[in-house]
Parts: structure tokens; C-alpha cells; sequence
């Protein structure tokens, strides 16, 4: 099969960073499914990942954390799924990624694609609506009864992949007031198609911007990025016994002594920890189906801004060298092998 690899760890501007490879057909495990790839799509984590370092993978390895494609076939004790069923899904951290032809994935954190929209819409979103869904209900404990008191909730780094989903979930299934911060015309306006209430500027200090909108302060944050620059600001900015989620690893040193006078809480979102430590992960499935069903219903929508053309090592490069900037909005996919 076609897949696209790395052997070492270099610069994106190598030509070798990421290379065009034929590999081994896998096989599907006992609950397993074996999945033809249809599109992906490209997240922080594949940069992160790949970024130069000095190691060398004696076989290929494959990166990737989002796919939207068909099932070819079904591992023994699967019964949800059967061939020919159109499935999104994010995958495991642990295992090889999703830029290949065909792909083997745990079946209990796969959902069924929404049926309208098409395979590279569809793999704009699994990982992104996981972080986003996990960390604003699971990790914040975020209500979804409506009629509740009028809080609000501050998402730093709205026109990101997370941001982006995490606006429209905030905003479709929740009475939260909605804040995201972005620095640039477009990014603002992105945010605002979100549907964001506000939007305020992370070049200038967030704590005036915020008060200013709802003088109490906000009950709840989601820092997707650059936690350590803005911490101090969100310290400020949150109501007493809010709860602070982020999803990036602030750079030493990272006091939090400063949150125990507001008696504020930290809480820590990785999407992956469910297949890591096969901690239920078919809540995760049944997350994606929801999101399907939103989707489908016209809640939500794709956060898929940017087509960049068939699954190859030099698209891919491209795709990530755009995500390195930290200046995309939504979601970059690949669609289709050549």
C-alpha cells in the first residue's frame, strides 16, 4: 500500500522529512477494523511529533491522527461496523498513524461519518471535536441544561482546530456566553462564523478585554496554546472557583500557587489517553456519532478551511510547514491518493 513516512527527524523544508513509501498491507486484530483511507487531516500533534530531533526509525513510521475513509474489513468480535461503511475517526498515538492507503484501527473510537458531508469535511474534525467535546464536558464539567446561569467561558486560540469546534459546541449546546481571542482580521472574523459572541485581541493583555464583557470574570477556560504567555492574564480574568482546561505543555517554570486564592482548578485534556490506557474508550465512539448526528442536523459544521490536494510526502510537507506557522485557520485536510 501507498503510505507516507519519515525515517528521520528533520527540518519540514528537508526533502526527506517526510517521504512517499510502499508498505506492507496491515492486518486487522481481533477488534479491529481495517479502514481504506479516504482523506486526513492535519493537526499540532503531527508537527510535534515529527519536529527534527536526533533519532532515527529503523522502519518507516507512519504519522497521522485523523481519517475519514471506508471500512474494508472487520476483525473478529466486531459487530458494529461491516465493509463498506463510511467511518471518521482520530486514532491512537501509539500506533501507526493514518496517512496510508489502509489503516487499522481500534473499533470502539470510531464513529460513523456524517452522511453529509464528504470524506475530506468529514476528517477535518474527529481529533479536534474529541479535545474539544472532552475537555469543555468531561474535563470542565460544562453544563449542557439550558435555562442555567449566564457564565462564560474564554477560549484562547479560537481559530484553531480545537477553538473552531469548540466555539460551535459552547455556543449549539450550552447558554455560555462565548469569548475567543484571535489577533488578525481574518482569524477574528473566523471566530465570529464560529459563533463566538466576542472576540478579543491575545496580542494585548486578556484580562481588561474580558472584564470589560463580563465584569464577574470568566466561570471557565479553554487555553489551547501559549498557556505559560497568557497565564497570569487568565488568572486575572477567571470568576472565583473557575475551572481553567488546556490541551499544550507550558514551558517551565509554571506556577499555579498564584490560582489558590480564587480556589481556581487546572484540568489537563489529551485526547489519546483513552486508547493509551484503554480507559473507556468507546465513550469516544459514542462522542463521534453525536457530533455526526450534529453535523448532519446542521448544529455543527466542518472546520475544513484549506483542501491541500491528494495524500502525498510533498502535500504533506506543505500541510505541515502551514500548520508550523501557528497562523492557519480551521483545519487543513488531504484528500484521496494519487
Amino acid at each position: 500500500m501507498r503510505a507516507v513516512a519519515l525515517h528521520k527527524y528533520l527540518p519540514i523544508q528537508h526533502p526527506e522529512a517526510l517521504l512517499d513509501v510502499e508498505l506492507p498491507a496491515p492486518t486487522p486484530g481481533p477488534g479491529d477494523l481495517l479502514v481504506r483511507v479516504r482523506a486526513i487531516s492535519v493537526n499540532p500533534v503531527d508537527v510535534k511529533i515529527r519536529a527534527p530531533k536526533d533519532k532515527v526509525e529503523a522502519s518507516p513510521r507512519v504519522l497521522g491522527w485523523d481519517a475519514a475513509g471506508v471500512v474494508e474489513a472487520v476483525g473478529a468480535d466486531v459487530r458494529r461496523f461491516r465493509p463498506g461503511d463510511e467511518v471518521f475517526y482520530a486514532g491512537s498515538i501509539a500506533k501507526p498513524g493514518t496517512n496510508s492507503e489502509l489503516h487499522v484501527v481500534d473499533a470502539r473510537i470510531v464513529g460513523r461519518k456524517p452522511s453529509s458531508l464528504s470524506f475530506a469535511q468529514a476528517a477535518a474534525l474527529p481529533l479536534t471535536a474529541i479535545t474539544a467535546w472532552e475537555l469543555l464536558f468531561d474535563q470542565l464539567d460544562v453544563s449542557r441544561v439550558k435555562g442555567g446561569p449566564r457564565d462564560a467561558v474564554l477560549v484562547v486560540g479560537g481559530a484553531g482546530g480545537v477553538g473552531s469546534i469548540a466555539i460551535q459546541l459552547a455556543r449549539a449546546l450550552t447558554d455560555l456566553t462565548v469569548i475567543a481571542t484571535a489577533s488578525r482580521p481574518e482569524s477574528q472574523e473566523w471566530c465570529k462564523a464560529q459563533g463566538a459572541h466576542h472576540v478579543v485581541d491575545h496580542r494585548q493583555p486578556l484580562a481588561a478585554q474580558v472584564l470589560a464583557l463580563v465584569p464577574g470574570g470568566a466561570r471557565y477556560v479553554l487555553s489551547l496554546t501559549a498557556t505559560d504567555q497568557h497565564f497570569a492574564q487568565l488568572v486575572e480574568l477567571m470568576k472565583p472557583f473557575g475551572r481553567l482546561g488546556l490541551i499544550d505543555e507550558p514551558t517551565p517554570p509554571f506556577d499555579v500557587s498564584s490560582m489558590k486564592r480564587k480556589s481556581l482548578s487546572l484540568h489537563w485534556e489529551l485526547m489519546f489517553t483513552r486508547a493509551l490506557f484503554d480507559a473507556e474508550p468507546l465513550s469516544q465512539q459514542r462522542l463521534l456519532d453525536t457530533v455526526a448526528d450534529l453535523v448532519d442536523a446542521g448544529t455543527l459544521k466542518t472546520t475544513m478551511t484549506q483542501d491541500f490536494g491528494p495524500i502525498t510526502a510533498a502535500n504533506l510537507r506543505r500541510a505541515h510547514e502551514a500548520v508550523e506557522t501557528g497562523r492557519t485557520v480551521g483545519k487543513i485536510v488531504l484528500n484521496g491518493f494519487p
